[in-house]
């Protein structure tokens, strides 16, 4: 980002942490974390301790941060090395993103923008129409959609870490990350303890990752012993069932289908199910204990949009309760080829346009890179 653009963006920032402390909190055993933060067009820093609100408030105003963070792990020493902080345990954390979703609306709305003369299109362009370059970055936009479908990834991991987990539901808190999906976090568990491997392996459960047909009574060789799953057994083997058998009348077909066609054909079933059954989480941020994770009421750099907690995730709308920024009048040249949607107003597309539009819509601009003020 230009240093005109970031000193902007930081101004509005500054404004927003100023009025909104209300939203932003230190989290349950603050002083036991680590917290981090980044500049605009800067490195992080990392290794510090706050113990309270006031502390982490003249933090925001003295730094002005463009993203803050706080670990999922507690330390007994947050504010020393890694290899000194002494790991006591961590917060359970998942991050589901509309970018992995595969979803067929995201050629409508991803932007490529040549790194040479900075022009935007949608769809990817073998070469710039406008200067010839190769070379291109891509920058996405979000739609109602892409919320839509994460939102049916939050519900699908918050039934399976209550159903399969014995996770309550009060222990798991949902929040919109502030820029293209959602992040999850379980506090309070029996999961706090478990290593890096571990939540590997939760991870890999729960994006039905490595499932075999023996799991679920289909040997490698023929057995005409072999049985399938009840669909009123519980986790992955009544998921499957279900999934299998339409109705109890047709169960036994199909299982006799199943068993004959044999272990080959049925992995190509169970791989079918993983892309419509299996959660997609970013496994990486699961299994990572000591990751430090956006903080909740921050505002992410990469929208302007504020991370903010889903009370209630079906009716909650980013676009209106994360949209947090001032309204006042700013004029900024943007190119923009899709449109894009902020508090029940539309702008663009836009071609290379002298615009004037509220604050919070030119900070989105901004912080995609599609478009520089005047």
């Amino acid at each position: 980002m230009n240093e005109k653009n970031a000193q902007f963006v930081e101004s509005a920032f500054k404004e927003y942490y100023f009025n909104r402390f209300d939203l932003i909190h230190v989290p349950q055993k603050a002083s036991e974390r680590e917290f981090g933060y980044q500049k605009f067009n800067s490195g992080m820093t990392r290794h510090l301790v706050i113990k309270n609100d006031k502390e982490l408030h003249l933090l925001l105003m003295k730094e002005v941060p463009s993203d803050v963070y706080c670990s999922n792990a507690y330390y007994s020493f947050p504010g020393l090395p890694m290899s000194e902080k002494d790991w006591k345990g961590a917060d359970l954390i998942f991050d589901i993103d509309a970018k992995d979703l595969g979803l067929p609306c995201r050629q409508d709305h991803t932007i490529f923008k040549c790194s040479s003369c900075g022009n935007g299109t949608i769809g990817f362009q073998p070469q710039c129409q406008q200067c010839g370059s190769a070379k291109f970055e891509s920058v996405s936009t979000t739609c109602k959609n892409c919320i839509a479908e994460s939102k049916n990834q939050v519900t699908r991991l918050v039934d399976m870490l209550t159903s399969d987990l014995d996770i309550k539901k009060e222990e798991i808190e949902v929040y919109f990350s502030g820029n293209e999906g959602f992040h999850m976090r379980v506090t309070n568990s029996d999961y706090e303890s478990i290593g890096s491997h571990e939540r590997a392996d939760l991870a890999d459960y729960l994006m039905f990752n490595g499932a075999i047909p023996e799991s679920f009574g289909v040997p490698r060789q023929y057995s005409s012993k072999a049985s399938l799953p009840s669909v009123d057994e519980k986790g992955w083997r009544g998921r499957v069932a279900r999934n299998l058998f339409s109705s109890k009348s047709k169960t036994p077909k199909i299982s006799r289908d199943i068993i004959t066609n044999g272990h080959s054909a049925f992995q190509m079933q169970l791989e079918e199910m993983k892309k419509t059954m299996g959660v997609k989480i970013d496994p990486k941020v699961t299994m990572d204990i000591h990751r430090i994770f956006r903080l909740e009421g921050s505002i992410n750099s990469k929208s302007g949009l504020t991370k903010i907690q889903c009370t209630d995730l079906d009716s909650f709308d980013p676009f209106q309760s994360a949209c947090l920024l001032g309204d006042d009048s700013v004029d900024i040249l943007v190119d923009c080829p899709t449109q894009v949607r902020l508090k029940n107003k539309k702008f663009g597309p836009y071609k290379n346009e002298k615009v004037s539009m509220p604050k919070y819509a030119a900070v989105y601009m901004l912080c995609k890179g599609l478009g520089n003020l005047l």
